[in-house]
C-alpha cells in the first residue's frame, strides 16, 4: 500500500500505426485485490483526442472532469478543437501545478493532427514530465507485463485491423500476468477521419 497509484489497479497502453493510433485500457476498478467492478473505463475523448488515466480512481475522475472543461473553455477560444500535442502540454502543465501534492495518475495521450495527419501518443509521470513515443506508451499495474508484451509484438505502420489486433493481444496477455487489472478490455482505433471502439472479452478472476 506504500504506493497509492496501484491501489484500484488498471492498466493503458497506445500505439502507433500507419496513419492511425490505437488506445486500450483494461475495466476493472479494485480495492486491491478485491473486485469492485469491471466497466470502469479509464479512456476519455476530447474532441478527436483520447486521455488514458490509469491510477487512483479518485484522481482518475477529478482529472478527467478537470481535462473537460479546459478544454472546452479552448475550444470556445480559439473556436477549433485541441490538437494532441497542445493537449499533451496543457496535461503535463496541469500535473506540474500540483507537484507539491501529486495526482496519483499515469496519464496516456493518443491522437491524430488534423493538419498533418501524424498520429501523436505521449506519456507523463505524476509530476507532468512528458514522454512522447514513435511506436507504444503504457502505464499502470501491468506495465513490465505490457512492455514485454509490445516489444514482442510491435511493427511499425500497421494498418488499422493489425494495430488492434496487435495491442488487443498485447493487453490481454499482459492483464493475465497482473492480479490488479482486466476483467474486460475497451480498445479505440483512431484515424483521421474516424474513430472505432471494441470491447475485448478477458477472463474474470
Amino acid at each position: 500500500m506504500s504506493d497509492p497509484s496501484t491501489i484500484n489497479g488498471g492498466v493503458c497502453v497506445a500505439m502507433t500505426g500507419k496513419d492511425c493510433v490505437a488506445i486500450a485500457c483494461d475495466l476493472r476498478l479494485g480495492m486491491q485485490s478485491l473486485g469492485v467492478s469491471n466497466n470502469f473505463e479509464k479512456i476519455f475523448k476530447y474532441g478527436h483526442v483520447f486521455l488514458g488515466l490509469t491510477g487512483l480512481a479518485t484522481d482518475v475522475t477529478t482529472l478527467s472532469e478537470s481535462f473537460r472543461y479546459k478544454t472546452n473553455l479552448y475550444s470556445l477560444k480559439e473556436d477549433r478543437p485541441i490538437e494532441p500535442e497542445t493537449f499533451t502540454q496543457l496535461v503535463s502543465s496541469s500535473l506540474y501545478e500540483r507537484r507539491f501534492g501529486p495526482y496519483f495518475v499515469g496519464p496516456v495521450v493518443a491522437g491524430i493532427n488534423s493538419k498533418t495527419g501524424k498520429p501523436f501518443i505521449a506519456g507523463f509521470d505524476m509530476i507532468g514530465c512528458i514522454d512522447e513515443a514513435k511506436d507504444f506508451i503504457v502505464s499502470g499495474t501491468a506495465s513490465d507485463q505490457l512492455f514485454g508484451m509490445c516489444e514482442s509484438l510491435y511493427e511499425p505502420n500497421l494498418e488499422p485491423e493489425d494495430l488492434f489486433e496487435t495491442i488487443s493481444q498485447s493487453l490481454l496477455n499482459a492483464v493475465d500476468r497482473d492480479a490488479l487489472s482486466g476483467w474486460g478490455a475497451v480498445v479505440y482505433i483512431i484515424q483521421k477521419d474516424k474513430a472505432v471502439k471494441k470491447y475485448l472479452r478477458t477472463r474474470q478472476d
